[in-house]
This record gives structure tokens, C-alpha cells and sequence, in this order.
């Protein structure tokens, strides 16, 4: 895989139908989904499965976005189906999201299903059930898990809470501290209101502000807003090239930058701000991906 998940900030989420996918890498995202669950009535599954499949085993995996599939859960028919159509067919340096996981064995089941012919698989857990999120500790210590993403959708009908911030702010913030615990990434789920600009912006901030590393889309005129609010701004990178001069000047000696007080976790902090910033160049403008 040509793209890093450390600056793998923008996460496009499509249906498996005829353009949708060539629409969504033309639009540029980080990551392109083509999802197998949601998006597919029940009667559809078989030929989306298969269309799915044979897009993601004929494209250059080499094109700098990287690609996979939502499956169906392991735990139906459809998700069984989904794993054995992976494992029989040649696909490889892909991500694979695997819904309503709930336990580390979730996973094991799917990494089992999935690595035995050693094709570098990325496997990602959906985090979407108030269980899941009372089982963080054991499904984050999954060997095998390489990220997380947050269902708030799902998490929400379970409880019966709203999907505003307050509602979900513990949740989202316990999965945030959890994979940071974990040494893996975390990305928040696709905001639904397609027409509400502003309303995306401040929930994509509030993502970035509780640590998630990016954030779902669910159309492709999401994305430079999700990219924009998880880009660093100009004034955070310099203060964070600020911090690091005074700490290489201090010798790593407790110092001050900007009348702040600066010690060895600030400027951790701020060398990881510039590392990410250097791997978030502002690309140059997509060609403007249609809603088929």
C-alpha cells in the first residue's frame, strides 16, 4: 500500500455500482470502501459481492488511495459468504472492515478465514454496539487488528440516543483513548447531513480535537471539508516549529516557546504535528466526482 494510515484522514464510503467506484477515486479520498452491507439490499449481495471483488483484483493497488471492503458481519450468512468469496479470490493490499464486532474473537475468526495465503490484508474492526465499546480493552488487544472506526449510527439506535456530540461523546472518546492505548488509529463516522456544510465542519473538528485520526465520508463533497479540519492550520504549525527550536536550543531541558512553559511531552507532541503535516501536503484539486 502506496498511502500511510498515519495521514489516511479521509475515509469514502460507496455502494459497489457500476461508476460509483472510478467516481470515488477520481474524487481523491484517502481510502475508497465499496461497502457490502448497508448499501446492498439482501437479493443483491451475490452480484455485488462478485462486482466488488473483481474491480478491487483488476485496479493497480498502486495508485495512492487505498482501497477494500465493508463486508456483511461474520455473523450472517451474507458475512460468510463475503469472507469465503476474499479468501478464494487474488486480493491483496487491501483494507477490510468488519462490522459489528463486538469481541476480540470477531476478529480471530475473520484473520483466520482471511491469512492464509499471506496477502496483506488490513484488517479494521467497526465499532458500532454499546458491548463493543465495554469490550474495548480485549477487542483492541487483538493482534491482528490494525484500526478502528466508529459506527455512531448503529451505536445510537442501540441506545436510543440522539447522534449529536453530546450524546456520543463518551463513546467517541472512550474509542479514541482506546486505540491510542492500543498504538492503532481510530476514524470517526460519516456525519449524514448532506446539505449541512457547517454542521460537518464542526463535527469533523471535534473528531480531530478528541484524537480520531480521520473521519468517514458518505459523498465525495464531504471530503475537503473532513480534509481541511484534520489538516493542521497555520498558526498550529507555528507553534509546534516554535516549541521544537526552543527544545533543541534548551537541549531538551525544560524551556519556554511563546510564553508557554515546554516539557518533554509538548514537544513529542509537537514533532508529531509537523511529522503529520509533512505527510498532508494540500493535494492539488480532484476532478469533481459525480453523484451517480
Amino acid at each position: 500500500m502506496s498511502t500511510s494510515f498515519a495521514s489516511a484522514s479521509t475515509w469514502l464510503i460507496t455502494p459497489p455500482r457500476a461508476g460509483r467506484f472510478d467516481s470515488a477515486l477520481r474524487a481523491r479520498p484517502d481510502v475508497v470502501l465499496l461497502d457490502l452491507e448497508d448499501s446492498v439490499r439482501a437479493e443483491s449481495k451475490d452480484a455485488a459481492r462478485e462486482a466488488a471483488l473483481a474491480y478491487l483484483t483488476a485496479r493497480d493497488q498502486d495508485g495512492g488511495v487505498l482501497t477494500g471492503l465493508r463486508i456483511n458481519s461474520p455473523g450472517t450468512v451474507y458475512g460468510l459468504k463475503d469472507l469465503t468469496a476474499i479468501a478464494d479470490s487474488s486480493l491483496c493490499d487491501a483494507v477490510v472492515l468488519v462490522p459489528m464486532v463486538e469481541s476480540a474473537r470477531d476478529i480471530d475468526l475473520v484473520s483466520q478465514a482471511l491469512d492464509a495465503k499471506q496477502r496483506r490484508l488490513s484488517l479494521w474492526a467497526l465499532i458500532e454496539t454499546p458491548r463493543a465499546i465495554l469490550r474495548l480493552d480485549a477487542v483492541l488487544a487483538t493482534p491482528r487488528l490494525q484500526g478502528v472506526v466508529f459506527g455512531a449510527a448503529d451505536y445510537a439506535a442501540a441506545t436510543g440516543c440522539r447522534t449529536n456530540t453530546k450524546a456520543l461523546l463518551w463513546a467517541r472518546s472512550a474509542l479514541a483513548a482506546g486505540a491510542a492505548a492500543a498504538g492503532i488509529p481510530a476514524i470517526d463516522s460519516p456525519y449524514f447531513e448532506l446539505d449541512n456544510t457547517d454542521g460537518l465542519r464542526v463535527d469533523a473538528e471535534n473528531a480531530q480535537t478528541l484524537g480520531y485520526a480521520g473521519k468517514g465520508a458518505v459523498h465525495p463533497d464531504q471530503l475537503p471539508v473532513i480534509r481541511e479540519a484534520f489538516r493542521p492550520n497555520d498558526a498550529e504549525v507555528a507553534a509546534a516549529h516554535a516549541i521544537v527550536a526552543a527544545a533543541d536550543e534548551a537541549g531538551g531541558d525544560m524551556t519556554r516557546a511563546d510564553g508557554h512553559m515546554v516539557g518533554p511531552p509538548l514537544v513529542a507532541a509537537a514533532r508529531a504535528l509537523l511529522a503529520r503535516t509533512a505527510k498532508t501536503a494540500r493535494p492539488s484539486a480532484p476532478q469533481k466526482a459525480a453523484d451517480e
